[in-house]
């Protein structure tokens, strides 16, 4: 179960946040598989905590042997023992931490692998509404404080509870009324913990969301500098940028009292206790009940205690921080495995799915619908069939829907209502989508390319790169298919860079490619190099591309034309363009344009 979406100063929704119940549960789930080296590893830790409680009754004995004026050689036993319980302590807390070290990286280790898995499933209008920051800052910030809480505070806790818990027994092995006196000290503790966990949960809740919301913004003013300074809103957005950094920071601040008063509290309850355990020692003393050699163990004994119980309690700081980024983790796993509802009418239930699969290279989509959100309709019952071999082209203006219905056929994103019928699928893949904002993977080309398909010799490489006219390029490199490209490898420019996804695309052989303006990034020279190779990518199979250019309708088999989320003209280019419809009123538009600003000979 998750917790309601906030939603940050940015109007973004914000991905879920699971509740205390369900990252308990979780947890257990990620713990499960390793339960005997948990088992293992607290029993060994029990072991190394009751053999050095042995250190205080010893230090005991040695002051009666000097209280009593005995022979100096009585001290060797105590001594000689002192020395093998500091042998065997560190021994065995040194085993027992490296167990609980190594269920910690493992859990952690599963942790990182369920969300990557989960978040690259998440639905793409998912993650639109919520932004790349808040994700950004679950993938970064969250995982840090997860991990560095189960690398430092998993094995500190549990040997800090396991030396308060003997501790306590010990006191009361020595005499019950030493007991009691230390326990005078546990009411300040408790209503500290209280008080400190009643706050912080909170507290770090609201730190990470704005930490998130402050990335978003970042990542949207630097994304979209040119616009931002083309359109003189650098100010508006430094201002901004500096309110949630502001808003941040005093969150952070409001952490840092917290903590101070937390300690504080802590000091006051240490000497309560304290002094309470040094009073009963000196009133069993003076009565015979106790010798002076264990009134000191006593002593001794509470003192020991300072480290485990503040640790203990310290470490509620990083628990809940832990806590608060692992609740925010398992919102986003829990999100990918349960179907998000969607805004709008539901499907019908007689239709258990959206998307089903058809034994012909051919795409049908029925009355589909979709809208991002309650009120924002993209998309109005859109029907559109698509023949095998056939290429169709989608145009129309900026926010007609074209990219939401590339996606839908391409299966990244589910429909409100409807239905689309895919090709089945041959090889690896049934459908691929190039969109215009590819990645280049860092390793070597071969790598990059091996990642459509893995089983692929250096022939086939250097085949899907001549098919898309990349070949050359690719073989004049430093290590030609052995270069390291990507972040701190070799740069490829943009066209290059969506070449190489051209070429990814043939490798993958699909029944379906789906090309979203994937033409747009490289420039106008480069997009005449990009659509031939377009073209030969395309090459025999089924496909929809979202034109940005009108080219590319020109080359298209078919095209369709959207106007605010319909379907208002189907047919080819010169049928269309000699119709006077929107489609025509679209190409004198762009033709007219090319001819304002084609050079004068």
């Amino acid at each position: 179960m998750t917790t309601p979406s906030p939603t940050a100063d940015t109007g973004a929704e914000l991905l879920p946040i699971a509740t205390p119940a369900r990252t308990r549960a979780a947890l257990r789930t990620l713990i499960r598989p390793d339960r005997g080296l948990a088992l293992t590893g607290l029993g060994i830790l029990v072991a190394a905590t009751a053999v050095g409680l042995l250190v205080q009754p010893l230090l005991g004995r040695i002051v009666d042997i000097v209280a009593d004026g005995r022979p100096a050689g009585d001290l060797t036993l105590p001594v000689v023992l002192l020395v093998a319980v500091a042998v065997v302590q560190g021994l065995t807390t040194t085993l027992g931490l490296t167990r609980i070290a190594r269920l910690g990286e493992t859990v952690l280790a599963r942790l990182r692998e369920r969300f990557v898995e989960r978040a690259l499933n998440l639905p793409a209008d998912r993650l639109e509404r919520a932004g790349a920051g808040d994700l950004t800052a679950r993938v970064t910030g969250d995982v840090a404080r997860v991990a560095e809480a189960v690398r430092s505070a998993l094995p500190e806790m549990a040997r800090s509870v396991l030396a308060i818990l003997l501790t306590l027994g010990a006191l009361a092995l020595l005499d019950v009324r030493f007991l009691l006196a230390a326990l005078l000290a546990v009411p300040v503790q408790l209503l500290t913990a209280r008080w400190y966990v009643r706050r912080a949960l909170t507290l770090y809740a609201d730190q990470r969301v704005a930490n998130g919301a402050q990335q978003q913004q970042l990542l949207e003013t630097i994304g979209g500098a040119v616009t931002v300074r083309g359109h003189r809103l650098e100010e508006q957005h430094t201002e901004r940028s500096a309110g949630r950094s502001r808003k941040a920071v005093d969150l952070t601040m409001r952490s840092v009292n917290l903590v101070l008063g937390f300690y504080g509290r802590l000091h006051i309850a240490e000497y309560i206790g304290l002094a309470a355990v040094l009073i009963a020692g000196f009133w069993l003393v003076r009565d015979g009940a106790v010798s002076i050699g264990t009134a000191t163990a006593a002593a001794l004994y509470f003192h020991s205690l300072f480290g485990p119980v503040n640790a203990a309690l310290v470490l509620l700081d990083d628990a809940q921080s832990a806590a608060a980024g692992l609740a925010r983790l398992v919102g986003v796993t829990d999100l990918a495995e349960q179907p998000e509802p969607r805004a709008g009418k539901a499907a019908p239930v007689s239709v258990p799915q959206q998307r089903t699969v058809s034994s012909e290279a051919a795409v049908t989509v029925h009355e589909v619908s979709h809208a991002y959100g309650p009120g924002r309709p993209v998309l109005h019952e859109v029907s559109l069939t698509l023949k095998a071999g056939e290429h169709v082209a989608l145009v129309g203006t900026s926010g007609a829907g074209k990219s939401t219905l590339a996606r839908i056929v391409a299966g990244v994103q589910q429909p409100t209502t409807g239905t689309v019928t895919a090709p089945a699928s041959t090889g690896e893949a049934s459908v691929v989508l190039v969109t215009q904002e590819v990645h280049v993977f860092t390793g070597s080309l071969a790598e990059d390319l091996r990642l459509a398909r893995p089983d692929a010799t250096d022939a086939d490489l250097r085949t899907a790169l001549s098919t898309v006219h990349a070949l050359d390029w690719a073989e004049a490199l430093p290590g030609g298919l052995a270069t390291v490209v990507g972040e701190g490898g070799h740069r490829l420019d943009p066209a290059r860079a969506q070449q190489l996804a051209l070429a990814r695309l043939v490798l993958a052989d699909p029944a379906l490619a789906v090309l979203d303006e994937a033409t747009a990034e490289a420039g106008s020279a480069g997009a005449r190099v990009l659509e031939r190779s377009a073209e030969a990518a395309l090459a025999g199979r089924t496909a929809l591309v979202v034109a940005h250019r009108l080219t590319q309708a020109v080359a298209a088999d078919r095209v369709v034309v959207l106007e605010a989320g319909r379907v208002v003209e189907s047919g080819p280019h010169d049928e269309l363009r000699d119709a006077d419809g929107p489609y025509a009123a679209l190409w004198r538009a762009w033709s007219g344009s090319r001819a304002t600003t084609a050079p004068h000979p």
